[in-house]
């Protein structure tokens, strides 16, 4: 989208979101180390410890210390929602999956939120999450949306289990585990069924002006948005339209489309609480089963493996993932 916003936008939208590239993916290029580092330097006893600082529209991480862990409520929109938000993470994952943090080893959950003057975009530097605030005509602040906090604290999950590298099936698997987390999350708070969720990615993030509802669509990839200014959305559903290019690290934006839209299927056959069942292999498969260069055909068998082993060989659970497999043409 950022690429499209330099190309098509105004002047100054052009600039802005030229900048926001240039630092996004300086940022992406440290994060593997900053990962393994600060595991180390901020390892707890395992309790959830949120920390939240303001850059104040400046680029210097963290920042000023605005709320720790238990404080109340600062009245900064952005500074709560990403205490909030990294909360309900933390939670997701230590009341479902008995996880202890992003690293497992209770990692402490520092963000800075304010970053950058017209920044758009959210992401996991390897230590901490940074939260731009949107330029306000086409992005609102990116605390707005819990799954896109989901999302990006998702990336050191990934990073510190199968490690997915960031380049072609296995960088779009990457994605793929952070939307399909962070809709969980999102779902989780919201107390909804499968049937129940929008399984949208994002949804709040665009002002008025864009024509969309979200930077992604698990449901039906490539609809999320049309917009002059962001263009179509470029997302497959399907094997046969895969991306096959260069650009976006080998498409890993693009074609984690394949792999969210197994996980919607799956998780609507099995029914109930996508987190349940569905979430349950997904989390298995990303801890246990897979490794850095893994792609869709072994996320495929190994998820359909997995839901043997979970809950019985031809059950209900493992013909649905089977199903979904096939339905995207992973298999």
């Amino acid at each position: 989208m950022l690429k499209e916003i330099s190309q098509n936008g105004n002047e100054s939208q052009r600039a802005w979101a030229f900048q926001t590239l240039m630092v996004s993916e300086q940022f992406r290029g440290q994060r593997k180390i900053l990962s393994r580092l600060s595991s180390i330097a901020m390892a707890s006893a395992g309790e959830k410890r949120r920390t939240i600082y303001d850059a104040k529209n400046g680029s210097e991480l963290p920042g000023m210390l605005i709320r720790g862990e238990g404080d109340p409520a600062t009245g900064d929109l952005a500074a709560d929602e990403a205490y909030d938000g990294s909360g309900a993470t933390y939670d997701f994952y230590y009341e479902i999956f008995g996880r202890n943090s992003i690293d497992d080893r209770g990692m402490r959950l520092d963000s800075t939120v304010h970053f950058g003057v017209n920044y758009d975009n959210a992401f996991w530097n390897g230590s901490q999450m940074v939260y731009g605030d949107g330029d306000g005509e086409i992005f609102e602040r990116f605390t707005k949306a819990i799954d896109v906090i989901a999302h990006e604290l998702t990336h050191g999950v990934t990073e510190h289990e199968a490690g997915l590298i960031y380049w072609g099936e296995s960088g779009a698997l990457n994605e793929s585990f952070s939307d399909v987390f962070g809709s969980l999350v999102k779902q989780r708070v919201l107390n909804q069924t499968v049937d129940e969720a929008d399984w949208i990615i994002g949804a709040g993030l665009f002002t008025p002006n864009v024509n969309g509802v979200g930077i992604r669509s698990m449901k039906a990839p490539g609809t999320a948005y049309d917009d002059p200014v962001l263009g179509k959305d470029p997302q497959p559903a399907h094997m046969k339209d895969i991306y096959k290019g260069f650009e976006d690290n080998g498409g890993v934006h693009i074609n984690s489309g394949i792999p969210n839209h197994a996980f919607y299927l799956a998780a609507m056959e099995i029914g109930g609480y996508g987190w349940e069942k569905a979430g349950k292999i997904w989390y298995v498969a990303l801890k246990d089963r897979l490794r850095q260069r893994s792609n869709f055909k072994r996320s495929a068998n190994n998820t359909i493996a997995i839901a043997g082993e979970l809950y019985g060989v031809e059950s209900m659970e493992q013909k649905a993932v089977r199903h979904a497999w096939q339905q995207v043409g992973a298999i």
